[in-house]
């Protein structure tokens, strides 16, 4: 009986065209595969497949963005690496199609930095505030501490004065933090800026300062406690 003939199947892997190049960009930063890649960017290791397979065009925005600082590429060099124009040598240009949507891709991009941007002010003016609330004793009744050991220098404390006024002028400096006005001033009351210990006093008349109190820009942040000089 003769022996029976059957194809003989052939198994050959499967060449992802664009796999070498992302290979070679995750060696210079040192990650060792693709699901590390996956893990250190936040992806998923389909749309890292897509990538390698010249689907650009298929990913979202949010996606390379989340890549280019891993890779430590900006998102003009990762588009240009992994662009289908460069996979397709009888298109010497690219199409009005591909243009428009890597302007897209660089807009969103803007947009996105300008968010991070908007994000940041917003982290640092909670920084701000929240530094501020812990640092509330400390401005508020510093100033009178220093200002008594200076008129009297036979204190102890007149010599950590420099110690601790000097780097908080200049955090509060930073800040744009001023204050209203210095401890022992006598001023003319203002009842937007400062509040009456004791006594009464009508707006215009002579007090004098006894804790200072402090403005963020426009801002005020607390008022400056006063005495009616007739008082003091």
């Amino acid at each position: 009986m003769p022996n029976s003939q059957f194809p003989i199947l052939r198994l050959r892997s499967v060449q992802v065209p664009n796999s070498q190049k992302l290979q070679d960009l995750m060696q210079q930063v040192g990650i060792p595969s693709f699901k590390a890649l996956s893990r250190a960017a936040g992806v998923s290791e389909r749309q890292l497949l897509r990538l390698r397979q010249g689907k650009l065009e298929q990913m979202r925005v949010d996606v390379l963005l989340k890549l280019s600082p891993v890779l430590q590429i900006s998102l003009n060099e990762l588009i240009a690496t992994f662009s289908t124009v460069e996979l397709l040598p009888e298109k010497a240009a690219p199409t009005q199609e591909l243009l428009e949507e890597i302007a897209d891709l660089r807009k969103e991009y803007q947009r996105s930095q300008l968010q991070l941007e908007q994000q940041r002010e917003i982290l640092l003016q909670e920084l701000q505030q929240s530094s501020l609330q812990l640092l509330e004793s400390l401005l508020l009744q510093w100033p009178t501490a220093a200002q008594k050991a200076q008129e009297n220098p036979q204190l102890a404390a007149v010599k950590i004065v420099p110690l601790v006024q000097k780097p908080l002028e200049k955090l509060l400096q930073a800040w744009g933090v001023q204050a209203i006005a210095p401890v022992g001033v006598e001023l003319p009351y203002d009842p937007q800026l400062h509040q009456l210990m004791e006594g009464n006093a009508q707006p215009g008349e002579i007090v004098k300062v006894r804790y200072t109190g402090y403005l963020q820009g426009e801002k005020l942040l607390y008022r400056a406690k006063v005495s009616p000089l007739r008082e003091s």
